[in-house]
């Protein structure tokens, strides 16, 4: 049983059981009286607070908190996401989370899905994210259609639900395996001469949703992540909007298999996963590693990543070639997805 999570600022935050079918079953109030309180004028404060359903999920070490929005409900709050975000995901003062996913009304797919970073910016695309909104959105009572079609600002994917495989008990690992076929990367550089502190470093970078930069080491223990991740993620080549940075090692015993270590763009810091970072570093390892592709990309490839969680991503596609080029396409990323808690936070925070 997944113990129960204390939070300051969240009301009726239990384990998960039985998940609720949307977030709707989980609080009929729209709003909570604030408590009464005495400023240094002696003012009384009758300000009204709006209380906001939440489902925290985990995706291989990523954590979120889901929140579904539908037409005229949290109006209020509309240019208040990003103050949100950095208040229920700061894992001090808030719940703690690597990210709020917003879920509004889509006319394109299952839900549209809005991805708000720690800080408060909001991001294109967050693969580990919409796996679990995936799951989340598959769980509901007479669903018919096995696959969930997500609208993003990235780009349309759909993701799947495959039940745990008894090796992942075995070893631990429970919760679901879901897949997500990502949109088709873009934007593919390769042979990179980036400096940086004094030095050059031999980079690639790709777009699979959001931008990501990616560096082979040799030894993935001894990188300084966070300094110079964070040097890479402001970067002049890749101003206005910054970068991810990926870390990348190929194992040695086994060339499918990659290790990754991610500095996040929005969380400022390293995180124990990020899937669009999986896709990125398997896409360019599959460019610069497969050898010759075969034509028509009939034959699915796979590659295994490790994550600094010690969760296993794996990415399967098809090598192609156009042309001159050899090209990734038909991205499916998947790994395990949990479910953690339920409840609700008032805002703003009291």
């Amino acid at each position: 049983m997944v113990p129960r999570q204390e939070a300051g600022n969240a009301r009726g935050l239990a384990p998960r059981r039985n998940h609720p079918s949307r977030l709707d079953d989980m609080s009929n109030q729209q709003s909570l009286p604030a408590p009464r309180s005495t400023g240094q004028a002696g003012a009384i404060s009758n300000r009204r607070s709006t209380a906001i359903p939440f489902v925290k999920m985990v995706g291989t070490g990523n954590d979120f908190l889901i929140v579904e929005s539908s037409p005229g409900r949290f109006a209020s709050l509309t240019r208040r996401w990003p103050a949100i975000a950095r208040a229920v995901c700061d894992r001090r003062q808030g719940i703690g989370a690597d990210g709020l996913l917003l879920l509004e009304p889509s006319r394109l797919g299952d839900a549209r899905m809005r991805v708000f970073n720690p800080d408060g910016s909001e991001a294109q695309m967050c693969g580990n994210g919409a796996r679990c909104v995936v799951r989340y959105l598959a769980a509901r009572p007479r669903r018919r259609n096995s696959t969930v079609v997500l609208e993003t600002a990235g780009g349309m994917v759909r993701g799947w639900v495959r039940p745990p495989r008894r090796k992942d008990f075995q070893a631990g690992r429970g919760g679901e395996r879901v897949h997500l076929q990502m949109a088709e990367p873009t934007q593919v550089r390769l042979g990179l001469e980036i400096p940086v502190g004094g030095r050059t470093l031999s980079a690639a970078s790709v777009d699979t949703g959001v931008p990501h930069l990616v560096v082979g080491v040799s030894d993935l223990g001894a990188v300084d992540v966070h300094g110079l991740g964070r040097q890479l993620r402001a970067h002049r080549l890749f101003q206005p909007r910054g970068t991810n940075v990926d870390f990348v090692e190929v194992d040695r015993r086994a060339s499918h298999r990659l290790r990754i270590r991610t500095y996040e763009r929005g969380v400022e810091g390293e995180t124990l996963a990020c899937g669009t970072g999986v896709a990125a570093a398997a896409v360019i390892h599959a460019l610069t590693h497969h050898g010759v592709s075969d034509g028509r990309g009939t034959r699915r490839r796979r590659v295994d990543v490790i994550t600094r969680g010690g969760d296993r991503l794996s990415l399967s596609f098809r090598l192609v070639t156009q042309g001159a080029q050899r090209v990734v396409n038909d991205v499916v990323l998947e790994g395990p997805v949990r479910w953690i808690c339920h409840g609700a936070f008032s805002w703003p925070l009291r």
